[in-house]
C-alpha cells in the first residue's frame, strides 16, 4: 500500500504471476456462465445434452491451465530473473514485453469483454421475446412446470448480468489506467486503487450469488457451520 516491498524478490514474483493467473482465470470463469446462460436461455431443449457435468469441469481445468501457461510465458523473463527489473532496494517490479501487453488486453479485456457483452445481448433479446410469446399463451400450451424452470433460467440470466456489470466497473479502470500509463505519469495511490479494485472483482463474485440465491446461501452455512462434515449432508436439500 506504500509503494514498498517488505519480502523477497522471489516472493514478488510469486505474487505477480499468482495475481495475474488467478484474476485471468476468473474473468475466464465469468466468459463461461455467459456462455452457459446463452446456451440455457437461447436454445434451453439441447442444454441437457451440450452443457454437462463432464463437460463443464473440463472447460473449468482448460480455463486455469491456459491462465496459468499463458501469464508464465508472458512473465518468463522475471520468473527466471526475479528482481532483475528493481531500480531500488525495497521495491517489486516487473517488466513485460509491449506485445504482451497489447496481447494482455486483448485476452483479458477486449475479448471477454466483446463475448460477454454479445452473448448477454442476444439473451436479453431472446428472453423478452420469449416472455412476451409466454404471457400470451402461457395458459395454453405451457406447463407450470416448463414456467417455473424458464423462470429459474430467466433469473439466473439476471445474476449474470449483475455480475457483468460489476466485472465492467472493476476491470476497466485497470486497462485504461495501463492504457494512459505509457503517455503519461500515473500516481502511486491511482495505482494502488485500481490494483485493489482489478483483485476485488474476483472477491465479489461469490458474494453477489450470495446475495442473490438463496441456495448458495444455504451451501455456504453448511460449509461454514461444518454441518458438511456430518454423515447424510450429502442429501440436505438446499433447493
Amino acid at each position: 500500500m506504500d509503494g514498498c516491498w517488505y519480502l523477497s524478490a522471489g516472493w514478488c514474483v510469486f505474487y505477480t504471476v499468482f495475481g495475474v493467473v488467478v484474476t485471468s482465470a476468473s474473468i475466464g470463469t465469468v466468459v463461461l456462465i455467459s456462455i452457459d446462460r446463452y446456451i440455457a436461455v437461447c436454445d434451453p431443449l439441447h442444454y441437457p445434452t451440450k452443457v454437462t457435468p463432464n463437460r463443464a469441469k473440463i472447460c473449468v481445468v482448460q480455463c486455469w491451465v491456459c491462465s496459468a501457461i499463458c501469464h508464465t510465458v508472458r512473465l518468463k523473463d522475471n520468473i527466471e530473473h526475479p528482481g532483475e527489473f528493481n531500480s531500488c532496494i525495497g521495491e517489486c517490479a516487473t517488466s513485460a514485453h509491449p506485445v504482451s501487453r497489447i496481447m494482455d488486453l486483448v485476452l483479458n479485456f477486449i475479448f471477454p469483454v466483446s463475448i460477454i457483452i454479445v452473448l448477454y445481448v442476444r439473451v436479453f433479446v431472446v428472453a423478452v421475446s420469449q416472455a412476451r410469446a409466454m404471457h400470451s399463451h402461457v395458459a395454453v400450451v405451457t406447463p407450470h412446470g416448463s414456467l417455473k424452470v424458464y423462470r429459474s433460467e430467466l433469473k439466473a440470466a439476471r445474476v449474470l448480468g449483475v455480475v457483468v456489470v460489476v466485472f465492467l466497473m472493476c476491470i476497466f479502470p485497470f486497462y485504461i489506467l495501463s492504457l494512459l500509463a505509457g503517455a503519461t505519469k500515473v500516481s502511486l495511490s491511482s495505482l494502488v486503487f485500481v490494483i485493489c479494485l482489478y483483485f476485488f472483482n474476483s472477491c465479489v463474485n461469490p458474494m453477489i450469488y450470495v446475495f442473490l440465491y438463496p441456495w448458495f446461501r444455504k451451501s455456504l452455512k453448511y460449509i461454514i457451520s461444518l454441518q458438511i462434515l456430518k454423515s447424510g449432508s450429502s442429501e440436505a436439500n438446499i433447493l
